[in-house]
Order: C-alpha cells, then sequence, then structure tokens
C-alpha cells in the first residue's frame, strides 16, 4: 500500500511540475494574442478647399463632391472608433486629427478644427467619448464645408507643400500607426507656392497638362523620358500610409485620371511610400468598403 501511495504522490507532483512549466508560454501566447490589436493609430485628414467644392463652380447633380467629402469623413471617423472599441482601455492611445493647406482666412473654420483634434488614451477613453467621436465628427465638419462654401473665398490648394515642411511634424507619431487621408480632386494649384524645376513642378493643373502636351496616348511615355512629376519633397516618409480620395479628372482629356494618378504615384513612390491608394470621386456608399478596408487593415 505505501509503494502504491508513493507511487501516486510522484505522479501527481509530475502533473503538478509540468503544469506549472506550461503557464508561461500560456501568458506569453496571450500577450501576443493582444499585442496584435493594440496598434496606435494616428490618423489625420488634410482638405482641400478649394472651390473643387463649390456646388456652383463644380455642380453634380448626382451629389455635391462636399457632400461626398463628408460621406468619406463619415467613413473615416466610423473606421476609428471600431478600431478604438476592438482595443482594452488601458491599450488606446490613438488620436485623429483635421488639417488645411492653406489655412482658411475664415477664423471660425480653424476654430472648428481645434475641437475635431482628439487625443484619446487610458486616462480619458469612456463608452461615451468613444460613442461621440462620429457625431461629433459629422456636425463639426458639416460646419466648416458650410463656412467655406458660403464664404466664396476659395484660395487653392497646397498640398506639396504640406508634404514638404509639415508631414513630419503634424502627421507622424512615434509607435504609431501614421495614416493620411487626403481629400482632393487630384489637382494642386497655390499662388504662393509655385515652384518649377524643368519638367518638375509644385502644381499640377488641367491647363499644365494640356499645354504639355500630356493629353495624348504618349503621355506616360512623355511623362518617363523627359520626367514630368512633382517636385520632391520628403526623403523618407516609409512611416507613413496615405489614402488620397476625390479624384475628379477633366473630362475633356480622356487621359486626364491616368496622368494625374501617374504624378500622384510617382511622387508617393519617391517619397518612400509604401502603402497608397490613389481613389476617384465616387459615391460614399461605394467608397466605404475601400477607406475601411485601409484603415482597418491588419499588419503582421
Amino acid at each position: 500500500m505505501n509503494n502504491i501511495l508513493k507511487t501516486f504522490a510522484i505522479s501527481l507532483l509530475l502533473v503538478i511540475s509540468f503544469s506549472c512549466k506550461q503557464d508561461p508560454v500560456k501568458g506569453k501566447e496571450a500577450i501576443t494574442s493582444k499585442n496584435s490589436i493594440s496598434e496606435n493609430y494616428n490618423i489625420s485628414i488634410l482638405l482641400d478647399l478649394s472651390d473643387r467644392i463649390s456646388p456652383e463652380k463644380n455642380p453634380n447633380p448626382t451629389m455635391e463632391y462636399y457632400q461626398r467629402d463628408l460621406g468619406y469623413i463619415k467613413s473615416v471617423s466610423e473606421a476609428f472608433t471600431q478600431h478604438l472599441k476592438s482595443k482594452r482601455i488601458r491599450q488606446i492611445d490613438d488620436k485623429m486629427q483635421l488639417f488645411f493647406n492653406p489655412e482658411p482666412k475664415d477664423p471660425d473654420i480653424n476654430s472648428i478644427s481645434q475641437k475635431l483634434k482628439i487625443a484619446i488614451d487610458k486616462n480619458n477613453a469612456s463608452k461615451d467619448l468613444l460613442n461621440s467621436i462620429n457625431s461629433n465628427y459629422a456636425s463639426q465638419t458639416s460646419k466648416i464645408y458650410e463656412s467655406a462654401i458660403q464664404d466664396n473665398h476659395f484660395i487653392g490648394s497646397d498640398i506639396w507643400s504640406f508634404f514638404d515642411t509639415k508631414v513630419k511634424d503634424q502627421c507622424f507619431e512615434k509607435d504609431s500607426r501614421n495614416i493620411l487621408v487626403i481629400l482632393t480632386d487630384g489637382y494642386m494649384f497655390y499662388d504662393n507656392t509655385i515652384m518649377k524645376e524643368e519638367n518638375r513642378t509644385s502644381y499640377i493643373t488641367a491647363e499644365w497638362i494640356r499645354k504639355n502636351g500630356l493629353n495624348t496616348k504618349d503621355w506616360e511615355k512623355k511623362i518617363q523620358v523627359q520626367d514630368y512629376g512633382f517636385i520632391k519633397t520628403g526623403d523618407d516618409l516609409s512611416n507613413l500610409e496615405v489614402l488620397v480620395l476625390g479624384i475628379n479628372p477633366n473630362r475633356n482629356n480622356p487621359y486626364e485620371e491616368k496622368v494625374i494618378k501617374a504624378y500622384w504615384t510617382k511622387w508617393f513612390t519617391e517619397m518612400k511610400i509604401k502603402h497608397f491608394e490613389i481613389k476617384n470621386a465616387d459615391l460614399p456608399s461605394n467608397t466605404e468598403k475601400i477607406i475601411k478596408d485601409f484603415i482597418l487593415e491588419k499588419k503582421s
């Protein structure tokens, strides 16, 4: 009987010992799993408030372009909150903000944009705050567009300068996934930033495309051989992902869309941006999946 008890005791000790050795492994697996969904997001939205949004100058009977923008912004904010709700409170350390370049002269617009700078971490995260983000972004961005259209003083789009002097300071956070969403028709022009270096420019307009013979079937060869494109800006923006929405080419040139996208693609590639997409001004219902897939894409 004593031998049987000894054998049983030894077996029990072995089982306990084996179980204890397994616990740390399980713990590591749990931590790894949590880390895979705790990625911090830093989302920036850059608005092109040029006359592209004017219902008077650029009307669209199906859906006005400023209304499309608002639909895109709604999808971005929904993706952001979906990401937040997938995390535990203690893991949250995420940001979303909205920018313009150049800044509108209307002080009300700049004041509203300050309300759209959201920084959420474990110290201020709450269910009420998370649930208020979408409605806040919808109402405040609507005010921005209404004010810009009512003011009717469209000063152009200086996206080139934003990348040249501001993007690293305003759109980058260490240890975060930095995402920049740009709402624009694809054209760039601002009076105070007109630069030209041979066939490289800080702008692109329908007139520039036509004037330089990029409205023919040989447009691609001409861009490559004669080095047309935007002047280079940042040397290394490899930690930035960019989603461009709202490309709206002049319909008088069948090659316009391809030329615009070639300019942007060449520019992003030269800045070492690895993940980017450039999409047309489609209806928000058709773009929602594109936006959410881009933002919620899980990195390995």
